[in-house]
């Protein structure tokens, strides 16, 4: 199955350690900068649906502010250990556009 890729914002739209809200598709994605790399993952976490791109972010993880969640930019794991994960989209700049790949 081959993806294609949306330009979702331009470089510079997106501050380093913040997320912005995007939406593709019907698609609530938060995309972030986190240490000069873009992350892209589902926006709502799955413990009750708060917006992870409101989330703050350390070390490549976006912590949930209603109730503390931390999920990984890199795999969308849960770093406590559940089981639990939010989807993740591989992301690409082309020239000052930053582009989120979809199934």
């Amino acid at each position: 199955m081959s993806q294609r890729f949306v330009s979702v914002a331009k470089v510079g739209d997106v501050y380093e350690g913040e997320g912005r809200l995007v939406e593709v598709d019907d698609r609530l994605i938060a995309l972030f900068l986190a240490q000069g790399q873009y992350y892209a993952i589902d926006d709502a976490c799955p413990h009750q649906g708060a917006p992870l791109s409101d989330g703050i972010v350390e070390d490549k993880a976006v912590t949930c502010t209603w109730h503390g969640w931390r999920f990984s930019l890199e795999d969308g794991r849960h770093i406590e250990g559940s089981k639990c994960k939010v989807a993740t989209y591989p992301v690409r700049v082309v020239d000052d556009s930053i582009e989120i790949g979809l199934p």
